[in-house]
């Protein structure tokens, strides 16, 4: 059989492709089984879902982004106001609320250029006091409605200046710290005296949320108690056994519907494989807070985490090892807690980092 030349070349790049796909398909090992290893980054950090959690001691380099999640890049609440208000910025005429005038006054604009530039103006073909007279038309009809246009954009302007510079309910500026203070505890987590920290990451645009551009964050800080601490070590510890035991019950109490769907798959592909990861002796090494901040009655907690692990994965009904071993090993994720009108905090996303 003879190739063509483009055939040999195809065959070449496809070549190619597999021999850099199929060292990362092997590397894949169940060493990555565990509770978010295996599915990357996964979940919901509400407006933040698509910004990454800052950096801190516990996790110096970037968090991966969400491989896994429900919202929507762009979507109404799904950026932060900052971003939504940027996305929403166009050309001068595509502005919220300006479809119509928008059209116009680049049909006019349009209509006005081409004309001039090829000797006449809409009305160019009866004459030139009639040429003369259009292209008078043509300007006047742009020069109202910019000056529609420019009203409309001072009067919003007015309005987003009152909105952003609102104090908070009890009429104090309020200053917010930085949203990587850590918290002296009795467990692993970053010390700096004995100051909870206190984390309300603040917009100028937050004025936003009222015209629309998703939803906006409450300038009330959230504070994070050594309570809280424990609570997240906790939460640690109870999603790696509800894993092993592949207990779905007790995941949907310790995470979101939205986590508690992905762990339901991934424990179904083990099941399909006939293999059972297990995650046990899990022992918080270091830990401290990203940041926290507030979504109308949710609160949000990204905490950064350095703990170890013995994580294997076995063959289902014999107890072979597949993979893994006794070894503990170590992880750092961030993982985002939530919390709704002041109950629990359950998992809403995992980053790994």
């Amino acid at each position: 059989m003879t190739f063509t030349f483009s055939m040999r070349g195809a065959i070449k790049t496809l070549a190619v492709v597999l021999s850099l796909a199929m060292p990362l398909t092997l590397a894949i090992s169940a060493a990555d089984a565990r509770p978010g290893g295996k599915g990357g980054s996964m979940g919901s950090r509400g407006s933040k879902t698509f910004q990454a959690p800052p950096s801190t001691a516990t996790a110096p380099n970037a968090a991966q982004p969400m491989n896994r999640t429900m919202q929507q890049p762009g979507a109404p609440g799904m950026a932060g106001p900052a971003a939504a208000g940027a996305a929403s910025k166009g050309g001068f005429f595509n502005r919220p609320g300006m479809g119509m005038l928008g059209g116009l006054a680049a049909g006019f604009l349009g209509a006005g250029l081409l004309g001039m530039l090829f000797g006449g103006g809409f009305l160019s073909g009866l004459g030139s006091m009639m040429s003369i007279i259009g292209l008078l038309v043509q300007v006047a009809l742009i020069v109202i409605v910019v000056r529609l246009a420019m009203k409309w954009w001072q009067r919003r302007n007015q309005n987003q200046t009152a909105s952003a510079y609102a104090g908070p309910a009890g009429g104090q500026p309020y200053n917010a710290p930085e949203a990587n203070q850590t918290v002296q505890t009795n467990h692993a987590y970053g010390q700096q005296g004995n100051e909870a920290p206190q984390a309300a990451p603040r917009s100028a645009l937050g004025g936003l949320g009222g015209f629309g551009f998703g939803s906006r964050q409450d300038e009330r800080p959230v504070e994070i108690q050594p309570k809280d601490y424990e609570d997240f070590e906790r939460l640690l510890g109870d999603v790696q056994a509800a894993w092993s035991k592949e207990d779905v019950d007790a995941l949907g109490k310790l995470a979101t519907p939205e986590m508690t769907s992905y762990f339901a798959k991934d424990l179904a592909e083990n099941k399909a494989n006939n293999d059972i990861n297990t995650v046990s002796d899990v022992k918080l090494l270091q830990g401290d807070l990203a940041e926290a901040w507030r979504e109308g009655n949710a609160e949000y907690a990204s905490v950064a985490m350095r703990f170890s692990l013995v994580d294997k994965t076995l063959e289902r009904g014999t107890n072979r090892l597949v993979a893994g071993s006794e070894t503990p090993t170590e992880a750092t994720e961030v993982w985002t807690f939530l919390r709704t009108n002041g109950g629990n905090w359950e998992l809403s996303a995992i980053q790994q980092a």
